[in-house]
């Protein structure tokens, strides 16, 4: 009876998470679906119609002349770059930090473990007056190269290359002639197709959903990436801002719109990469 009732205990403070997290998503996903009219007048989960989900993408998608698309774009463009940034230069560094022997080595490690417990808020102004002194504010730049800075993609490189790659494997290698480089090339990076995977997926996500940094570096509304274009949409909300409503204004279904385009990549990465992350999560877990 005492396991019974824990498992029914368990049981229902899972189904509050699940619900807790669910029923906001749900109503987002139908609200796009209506008229504002019948946002705040019909059942909250009873689904609008094709109709009302077309007008909602139209006004979208034409917001001051189509900055949605400008901003979508904007988007990819910070985090795609910041990616690649991050994946030729994380790993290697993790590699480097996990099977080689030189100065400093440890102290690197010790920064690159301090680094990530810094919020990265707390780093945008004096990231700011860095790229103010050499001219790169209100440039794609401002952007990318501080996203490409991602201490914890150097991190689970290393906890990968120290935990999950076979030693005597790189010794034969090196036997055979391979130089560090070739051994890094040519047998390492090849066996690290999940830990790559997991960076990868793990420095789009941030750079995608980052708005403090983009907000402060871009002052101009077409350099603005989606997650900061949804700050002129909030504002061009009535409900929200009733000095706003005008020709340009947009209304409650069309937010839960853009909030849903604004996540969707996200989602489709992740669908796309899901089997490479479970593997570069569970790589470093045994030993051999």
């Amino acid at each position: 009876m005492t396991a019974r009732a824990g498992r029914a205990v368990l049981g229902a403070v899972v189904t509050v998470f699940v619900l807790f997290f669910v029923v906001p998503i749900v109503w987002l996903l139908v609200a796009t679906t209506k008229s504002a009219r019948d946002l705040v007048g019909t059942d909250p989960f009873r689904p609008g119609s094709l109709g009302d989900l077309s007008d909602n993408w139209h006004q979208l998608f034409g917001f001051q002349d189509g900055a949605v698309t400008t901003w979508v774009a904007n988007s990819a463009l910070y985090a795609l770059s910041a990616l690649v940034i991050t994946v030729a230069v994380s790993i290697p560094a993790g590699y480097a930090l996990a099977l080689t022997e030189f100065r400093l080595r440890r102290l690197l490690l010790v920064l690159t473990l301090v680094v990530m417990l810094i919020p990265n808020t707390a780093l945008v102004l004096p990231i700011f007056l860095e790229l103010n002194v050499v001219g790169l504010i209100d440039s794609p730049l401002s952007v990318i190269l501080p996203m490409s800075f991602f201490p914890f993609g150097v991190y689970l490189a290393y906890v990968y290359f120290s935990t999950a790659l076979p030693r005597d494997l790189l010794a034969a290698a090196r036997i055979d002639g391979c130089g560090e480089f070739q051994v890094f090339a040519r047998i390492a990076l090849p066996l690290a197709t999940p830990i790559v995977a997991l960076v990868g997926f793990f420095s789009f996500v941030q750079s995608w959903n980052n708005f403090f940094l983009p907000f402060v570096m871009l002052p101009a509304s077409d350099g603005y990436p989606i997650q900061v274009g949804l700050t002129s949409l909030l504002a061009s909300t009535p409900a929200f801002n009733p000095s706003s409503a005008g020709a340009q204004s947009v209304q409650l279904p069309t937010l839960a719109l853009a909030t849903v385009v604004s996540v969707l990549p996200v989602l489709v990465v992740f669908g796309f990469a899901q089997r490479f992350l479970v593997a570069g999560m569970t790589a470093g877990g045994t030993k051999d």
